[in-house]
């Protein structure tokens, strides 16, 4: 299967990010921008703007579609959320978005850490608005409330694929309890902004995705990302379909029409990209 011009011309914007990487290795930090090869990296480090990811670049989980490593995660750096803060403020950011590799050896799932970082951020950079986009804790109920009780301004966390999916690209994930995640976000605070993020070109129908975009709904989920799935190397899933453009836009009309808020939507799109934007887009409705 030929890649589309529209995905090639993308990912020429991954150059231009010396500058930024730079900072990342002083500070001892890694960013999903970077471990998951994402195709805006160029552009979005241009911008002096990036997700960090903390509790390491190991993951517990064996997701098929994810160029993470996966094995057994090193110790907590404990000094992680403090330089996570000062690479924020060194880049100039007043928007952060926070991630993390999924942390099943951790009894709190590495919740607490989350909490340390979104505080250690607001301390350092008076006004900054923090999104963090978090695994799913196991379902753990108390996880949550530790990030939340943090007062990150955006809860993030992606459904990925349609549940017929899951078995084959997320083995170690549940549907239901991903959607779960944000129906909890909402009954602990209110007030707090979700989002979630589904990709396409995996072998799911449209009748499917939008299935998931009614569900991300009935969980009130707020702002919802829709991009194409880029296999990472010949191990990962493979590619079943290179979505064309006009597709995305008729997710994202239909995305609007059934009650989700803010939607980013199209081939190169990513959980984080236009992150700030679509806070505003929400918080401004």
């Amino acid at each position: 299967m030929s890649v589309p011009i529209w995905i090639k011309e993308g990912i020429e914007r991954r150059r231009g990010i010396e500058d930024v990487k730079s900072i990342l290795r002083l500070h001892n930090l890694y960013t999903v921008c970077e471990e998951a090869k994402c195709p805006n990296i160029g552009e979005c480090f241009r911008k002096k703007t990036a997700t960090f990811m903390i509790l390491g670049n190991i993951c517990t989980r064996n997701c098929r579609f994810c160029a993470i490593k996966t094995g057994i995660p090193e110790p907590l750096d404990f000094e992680e959320p403090k330089n996570v803060a000062e690479a924020a403020k060194e880049f100039g950011l007043d928007y952060i978005v926070v991630t993390s590799v999924t942390r099943d050896d951790l009894p709190d799932g590495g919740a607490y850490h989350f909490a340390l970082t979104i505080k250690e951020i607001k301390k350092l950079i008076i006004g900054s608005r923090v999104e963090v986009l978090i695994p799913d804790f196991l379902g753990n109920f108390q996880s949550l409330q530790t990030v939340l009780y943090a007062l990150p301004d955006v809860l993030n966390h992606n459904v990925e694929t349609v549940p017929r999916l899951y078995p084959e690209v997320r083995p170690l994930a549940v549907y239901k309890r991903s959607l779960a995640v944000l129906k909890n976000a909402k009954e602990i605070n209110p007030e707090i902004v979700t989002k979630s993020g589904i990709m396409v070109g995996l072998g799911e129908k449209e009748r499917e995705v939008k299935e998931v975009i009614n569900d991300l709904v009935d969980v009130n989920c707020d702002i919802l990302t829709i991009g194409q799935y880029l296999q990472p190397s010949i191990r990962h899933y493979p590619v079943r379909e290179y979505v064309h453009p006009d597709t995305f836009k008729k997710y994202e009309e239909y995305a609007y029409r059934v009650g989700i808020k803010f939607v980013v939507s199209g081939p190169l799109v990513r959980s984080s990209y236009r992150a700030k934007e679509a806070f505003l887009g929400v918080k401004n409705d």
